[in-house]
């Protein structure tokens, strides 16, 4: 049995609640020719997890529902195994059961409609020739691409919803049917069908994606090439062989800022917008607006892509990182976590070029990752750094070890690595914003060299670095002494800086210190009786050398 998907965002319309997709908007996403309500609930359903469950699962005692608003995919259950989970009642208690039920319950299961109606759980027919992890995915798509803050439409909530209102809207004015993909031809939205819709139309519905031997079609045509080149709509003429009605389509592409004269921006594409010629011919004005489309669907998605999802802004709070207080078993119920027991944060930072688009990619492998080391390890990123809680973690080495082989899977282009600090066991999430906060200690204190490494083994770096933070963040505990040596190597070329420093790197020794500089032993002590009388400052005094130490760090670390 999968862990529940967390609750994600979904936007906060009258009757509504928060965190939660109502069930109907889920059936628009999945569609008709996939999936048909056969039993309601006996009230409003609303949906804040999906949970992909096996006949193996059913028949553990401990496999019930962990939270409200549950949707369960029965894969591979027969409809009379799943009838008779849905009424047993093991003990004379009636067991939890999920809201809503996905399964394969047509005309010849009325024991499973039975059960659901008994019972009160929605009861949702799914296609013959749905694929269960299409359906999942598109389901925890929906619940995880609406973005915070979102307003919805009246068809539902997000991305979406926004979409399907766009390519309902978009059918009604060019008179066609209408699909929206993302660049990998996968199907974000699309309009109601009639008996017009042609094959292709009703497989990609179906499978939330193009079928492969269209694709190859249109390639082998050139559509996708004068897709990618120009934004100027393209016709693709009808084909009576392929059973193919006629289309226009327009790629959709991300807004770019201004460039330099000369140079040319290069939008990314977003994806397609796809009509469908039915009974009726096109309007006349159908491509101009298709292209307003086209623009209109581009903000959507990239304001979607740009804005954290819920998940991430409850692991976020979690972590401490939004301020303010935080519910924490509310949080711990809707990401599906424990509350208690030995948790740990790992932090992971770039080595070399990156950016937030690399955080994310290199969050999105990591999750998938540490959901086969542990599989409820929630990940997230704060600007270009990205977090890992483990709940019920293993000892602190264990982790470390197992963070060390995935830092070299991460890796995604020459010259940009990856580091990692792992923070010690807290006893309760309560205490995560701590292990975060031990985290970022670990990575702003220390070097960017690619591995593993804890606040224990980098205490003395950790510490240290702090502490020169402290002081350079105090003008008044800058001792202004050392300007007058910095001021006569600017003037006269100098090396007494670098003498100085020599010396104090070797404990006083000026034989090996002149070593390092390659010049005399005695050139240095001139250098050094030369950087005493500017100083005022005895070089024999440990006070004096402990703070010159001190001083010459911070400038290290502000100019080196």
């Amino acid at each position: 049995m999968t862990d529940p998907a967390a609750p994600r965002t979904v936007a906060r319309t009258s009757g509504w609640t928060p965190g939660r997709v109502p069930l109907d908007a889920l059936l628009r996403a999945l569609a008709p020719a996939a999936a048909e309500l056969v039993v309601p609930g006996p009230g409003p359903v609303e949906v804040a997890a999906a949970v992909l469950v096996d006949a193996d699962d059913l028949a553990r005692p401990d496999v019930v529902p962990r939270g409200p608003g549950e949707l369960w995919l029965l894969a591979g259950v027969p409809a009379a195994r799943a009838a008779d989970w849905l009424t047993a009642s093991p003990g004379g208690s009636p067991r939890p059961r999920p809201a809503a039920v996905l399964a394969r319950a047509g005309g010849d299961a009325p024991e499973l409609v039975r059960a659901a109606r008994d019972t009160g759980v929605a009861l949702v027919s799914v296609h013959p020739r749905a694929r269960w992890e299409q359906l999942l995915a598109t389901v925890r798509d929906v619940l995880d691409r609406v973005p915070v803050g979102a307003d919805a439409g009246p068809g539902g909530p997000g991305v979406d919803t926004d979409l399907a209102g766009l390519a309902q809207t978009l059918s009604t004015l060019t008179r066609g049917m209408v699909s929206i993909e993302d660049e990998h031809a996968r199907v974000l939205a699309y309009s109601a069908s009639d008996d017009a819709a042609d094959e292709l139309r009703r497989l990609s519905i179906l499978g939330r994606a193009g079928p492969p031997v269209y694709l190859e079609r249109l390639r082998a045509w050139g559509v996708y090439d004068r897709l990618r080149r120009s934004d100027a709509v393209v016709e693709v003429p009808a084909d009576a062989a392929l059973g193919l009605r006629r289309r226009l389509a327009v790629s959709m592409r991300e807004t770019v800022p201004a460039v330099l004269p000369g140079r040319t921006a290069r939008p990314r594409q977003l994806g397609t917008i796809w009509v469908q010629e039915g009974d009726d011919v096109l309007a006349a004005d159908a491509e101009a607006v298709l292209r307003g489309a086209a623009a209109v669907a581009a903000r959507l998605i990239t304001r979607a892509r740009d804005a954290p999802t819920q998940e991430a802004v409850q692991i976020q709070r979690l972590l401490g990182a939004r301020g303010g207080s935080v519910d924490v078993p509310s949080l711990a119920a809707s990401l599906g976590i424990p509350t208690t027991g030995p948790a740990v944060v790992v932090g992971f930072d770039a080595v070399g070029p990156a950016g937030p688009e690399l955080a994310g990619e290199r969050a999105a492998a990591l999750r998938l990752h540490a959901s086969g080391y542990a599989r409820e390890s929630p990940v997230t990123t704060l600007g270009e750094r990205i977090y890992l809680l483990l709940p019920h973690a293993a000892p602190v080495p264990a982790v470390a070890a197992w963070t060390s082989g995935v830092l070299g899977r991460l890796r995604s282009r020459p010259g940009a690595g990856l580091r990692a600090a792992v923070a010690a066991p807290v006893a309760a999430l309560a205490d995560v914003p701590l292990a975060r906060a031990e985290v970022d200690r670990v990575l702003d204190q220390t070097t960017g060299e690619e591995g593993v490494t804890t606040l224990a083994d980098a205490r003395t770096s950790v510490l240290l670095g702090e502490v020169l933070d402290l002081v350079a963040g105090r003008p008044e505990l800058r001792d202004p002494r050392l300007d007058a040596l910095l001021d006569h190597d600017a003037r006269h070329g100098g090396a007494a800086r670098v003498s100085v420093e020599a010396y104090l790197r070797r404990f006083g020794d000026v034989r090996a210190a002149a070593a390092d500089l390659s010049v005399h032993p005695n050139t240095l002590r001139y250098r050094l009786r030369r950087a005493e009388a500017l100083l005022g400052i005895a070089l024999d005094d440990p006070d004096g050398r402990l703070l010159l130490e001190l001083q010459l760090a911070v400038l290290r670390r502000s100019r080196p």
